[in-house]
């Protein structure tokens, strides 16, 4: 009883003296979203959800991390995505410890908050997130299926110019192929897609979804952009299924999937409301 008393005690202290870094938007939006917001000491520009994130001491943003910074915070744990090797390699040898997580697919995205929850006692909260990411995903079956589904990432204001869609490698791949439907574009390829005009007109999809996260509630904005999209010789274009998702989660691979599958499931629901009508 004394050595179960001794064990608790210890794992408290640990607990509360935790000081961490996050730095990548999708890893402190997870470590918020378990509880442990308040022992995170620092964490990247980027890092703006929630809303206390902001107020949180910077170490640098994508690519200029400050290893002075992290040496001078001296964190218990650094925590990031695999993204960045270098980063990564050289945190590790200055002797931090530091937890990598990949985030291609929701499988990873699953596993970083399972494996977080379990590193940080927080169990039952990695399992509530997980569970309601799960729910999502089983929602969106049977609305609609077999439709070629093109996600558009950071439109521009011009379709003279490269185009970045959602590949095959990525977790809004998991989100279609779950729906019973499939990605308009295909390639073998794991770099990030960039098509041309030409070649989207060629892809024909059916359902274009635009992230559009800078022009969140800017509705005027986006109806141009829609009709930009919407003069198109394509499927989605003659069926008016080009869609626009304005919200941040859309681009992060954190618990905030799920928001991101709710709003991909009112664009389903609203692709087959028009074919029933």
């Amino acid at each position: 009883m004394k050595k179960l008393l001794y064990l608790l005690l210890l794992l408290n202290f640990l607990y509360a003296t935790e000081r961490i870094i996050t730095l990548s938007p999708a890893i402190n939006e997870m470590v918020f979203a378990l509880g442990l917001g308040d022992k995170v000491i620092a964490n990247t520009e980027f890092c703006d959800f929630p809303q206390e994130s902001k107020n949180i001491e910077k170490v640098g943003g994508y690519g200029s991390v400050s290893l002075e910074k992290v040496l001078k915070l001296n964190p218990s744990v650094v925590i990031n995505q695999s993204y960045d090797t270098k980063l990564n390699l050289d945190l590790k040898a200055l002797g931090f410890k530091t937890l990598v997580y990949n985030s291609d697919n929701i499988e990873d995205i699953k596993f970083t908050i399972e494996d977080l929850g379990d590193k940080f006692d927080k169990k039952i909260e990695a399992k509530k997130l997980n569970e309601d990411i799960d729910n999502s995903l089983k929602s969106i079956e049977n609305i609609i299926k077999n439709k070629k589904i093109l996600i558009v990432i950071s439109p521009q204001n011009t379709l003279s110019s490269q185009i970045y869609v959602a590949g095959n490698f990525v977790y809004f791949e998991d989100i279609i192929k779950k729906s019973q439907n499939k990605n308009a574009y295909f390639s073998n390829l794991k770099s990030q897609p960039v098509i041309n005009i030409e070649k989207l007109i060629g892809l024909n999809p059916d359902i274009i979804i635009l992230l559009a996260p800078f022009l969140e509630n800017e509705i005027k904005e986006q109806e141009k952009m829609k009709k930009m999209w919407e003069k198109l010789p394509i499927n989605a274009s003659k069926q008016q299924n080009i869609y626009i998702i304005d919200k941040l989660y859309s681009g992060i691979p954190s618990h905030r999937v799920k928001n991101f599958i709710d709003d991909f499931k009112e664009i389903l629901e609203d692709v087959r409301d028009k074919k029933l009508q």
